[in-house]
């Protein structure tokens, strides 16, 4: 069993990287028609970042502060280009900018390169989690000159910590508080905390605990918090669960006891999942759409997580941070990761390694699909 938890821990952190790089290149797009222009038949493969994204709104976000604004510092430091993503500042303010500009097949996203900031911490604390280590280790990793990550995009949560950090906050008080403050990017730096919490043997409770510490650095909301403790259980269900148990049935329960939703009737009565996430959900980052849209792919595609990840990306709005959701639970639930994908990731032999240092090693390589 032990042997079996560690490779379903391996295939959940291997494919939280998958569900991110694969959805990078139309992160954001709003209008799944633009997808299918840019990409005809849709995403179906690791691809670049096209030049042009058809409904960036990057040049309305600020980037002296969190949220939207004027992009100019006033009497302070501009937080892009002078204390964050340095260099990268002249991208910024462009119309139909991508937010991850010049990004090539197989590379990740920052919010995917903090995982594996969180990742190193841990190791580097004898697989515990250490606040005080990693807000080091996180502030040493963003302000890096030059970036030590291929991204031109942080998200708001990024400069509201940076900008508090600027004004004098001690770092464990720098988390923004915006209108996006409860969004699922919240949620992709806590798959290694928690995974390796329960390896340890912690509680859920402990684990629950460790991982709300760890949100409100810089996700200080509430609700968030709520969703949260969900993830993280399910996290510890599907680690643990017997063979001969259903994921699904994790799933639907989770979903009931977190946003009160019937999953099974859900998607027995839905045509497509464009009615689901775009219609009776938004695709946006907000957790209270967000996390509806991850339990129902999870749900829907519980035995198949190359076609739950294409089928996120493809629908399009924040598919990045679902999906780098949506592939650690589905990873969890089946043990494996997409082989034909995560082969082709730019930094595989480095993530791998982070992760062999994180939950330890098998005895015996699983089949991967």
């Amino acid at each position: 069993m032990d042997r079996q938890r560690i490779q379903r821990a391996r295939a959940g952190l291997q494919s939280l990287y998958v569900g991110d790089s694969l959805a990078m290149p139309v992160h954001w797009y709003y209008n799944p028609m633009d997808i299918l222009n840019a990409f005809p038949g849709g995403i179906q493969q690791l691809e670049d970042a096209p030049a042009y994204h058809p409904s960036s709104i990057m040049s309305l976000h600020s980037t002296a502060k969190g949220g939207r604004g004027a992009q100019a510092a006033g009497s302070g430091k501009e937080i892009v280009g002078e204390v964050i993503l340095k260099g990268k500042r002249s991208f910024w303010g462009v119309p139909n900018q991508h937010y991850h500009q010049g990004m090539k097949a197989g590379e990740n996203t920052l919010n995917a390169h903090c995982a594996r900031v969180v990742t190193r911490s841990l190791t580097a604390a004898g697989r515990h989690y250490d606040k005080a280590r990693f807000l080091t280790d996180y502030i040493d990793f963003m302000t890096a000159d030059p970036p030590r990550h291929p991204d031109t995009y942080a998200e708001s949560f990024h400069r509201g910590f940076f900008a508090n950090l600027e004004g004098g906050k001690s770092p464990d008080r720098c988390g923004a508080v915006t209108h996006d403050t409860p969004s699922v990017g919240g949620l992709v730096m806590l798959g290694p905390i928690a995974i390796a919490g329960f390896l340890q043997k912690h509680s859920l409770k402990a684990v629950q605990d460790l991982c709300r510490e760890h949100l409100f650095l810089t996700h200080p909301d509430a609700f968030l918090a709520g969703i949260s403790d969900a993830f993280v259980q399910l996290v510890e269900t599907l680690i643990f669960r017997k063979n001969g148990d259903t994921p699904q049935q994790f799933i639907a329960d989770i979903a009931r006891r977190s946003v009160g939703i019937d999953l099974k009737r859900l998607a027995a009565k839905v045509r497509s999942d464009h009615e689901v996430a775009g219609g009776r959900y938004s695709t946006a980052c907000y957790i209270t759409d967000s996390w509806p849209v991850i339990l129902y792919l999870a749900y829907r595609y519980a035995d198949d997580l190359k076609a739950a990840l294409l089928a996120n990306t493809n629908l399009g709005g924040d598919n990045v941070h679902r999906g780098a959701v949506l592939g650690l639970i589905l990873g969890l639930a089946s043990g494996r990761t997409v082989d034909a994908f995560f082969n082709r990731l730019k930094d595989r032999h480095d993530i791998d390694a982070e992760i062999t240092a994180l939950i330890g090693h098998t005895q015996e390589k699983q089949p991967i699909q």
